[in-house]
């Protein structure tokens, strides 16, 4: 079964227009007319699809209406519309394509068949699976390849709610800047500590805070023995041979 998804994937992707770098900006062009004022040609969309009423809307294709995830998307304002090629338009270059595990092993043609459709709208194409099968992994495996061929971002949710709260969250973060959901470098030097040392395994944040609690900075840590280590409530031998040997290999290879 496995064999037959594959080479009707290979057929159907070759066929495929990809994506190319550098993208243009969505929304499907057209031609605009000629208007005699340049600021009422501005102001057109470039697209098929006339942008949201609400800004903050998100676009959902009519044939979405009644699926369970739009359940869970409560704090955006949902727009039916039928002008749109995906499920679903979270900003000016954004979008997805709703697919659930179950149907997919069903129709395994039908998201190539939404790609092609697709084609090279939209900077950002987020394929959006609801893992809803017990054994998942072939038909990811799939999808995976397909997602690298195609360009895509795939996320998974493993059920409804979740997957209403990623269309939700796409919308939410449209015109967020970047770093608000990169990683914060701690300034505080305890913090800095207690994150180095969660970077050896197995030790965690729980392990980290008591040894430094116990020892007091990183000094009287290093000059404790294996067996010392060992007795600190939660780390164990274990934990303690591992955070030892650490702490104590050369920083510098010769």
């Amino acid at each position: 079964m496995d064999d037959l998804i594959d080479d009707s994937f290979d057929d159907v992707l070759a066929s495929m227009d990809m994506p190319s770098a550098p993208k243009v900006s969505k929304l499907e062009t057209t031609p605009v007319v000629a208007a005699s004022s340049s600021s009422s040609s501005s102001s057109t969309v470039a697209g098929s699809a006339k942008p949201p009423s609400n800004p903050h809307s998100v676009l959902v294709h009519s044939k979405q209406r009644g699926n369970p995830i739009l359940k869970s998307v409560l704090n955006v304002p949902l727009e039916f519309r039928d002008d749109i090629v995906p499920d679903y338009v979270v900003g000016r270059t954004s979008c997805i394509l709703f697919l659930s595990l179950k149907y997919h092993n069903l129709n395994p043609d039908y998201i190539c068949q939404r790609l092609k459709a697709l084609g090279k709208m939209y900077e950002l194409r987020v394929l959006l699976v609801q893992v809803d099968t017990p054994e998942p992994h072939n038909a990811l495996k799939n999808l995976t390849r397909i997602s690298l061929l195609a360009d895509l971002t795939m996320m998974l949710a493993w059920n409804a709610e979740e997957a209403g709260k990623i269309i939700e969250t796409y919308k939410q973060f449209e015109k967020r800047p970047p770093d608000l959901i990169m990683e914060r470098v701690e300034s505080n030097p305890h913090q800095k500590l207690v994150a180095a040392l969660t970077n050896i395994k197995p030790v965690n944040k729980t392990d980290a805070v008591t040894l430094l609690q116990i020892f007091g900075n990183l000094e009287n840590l290093i000059n404790a023995s294996e067996e010392r280590l060992s007795q600190v409530m939660g780390l164990g031998p274990r934990k303690a041979k591992k955070l030892y040997k650490t702490l104590h290999e050369p920083f510098l290879s010769k």
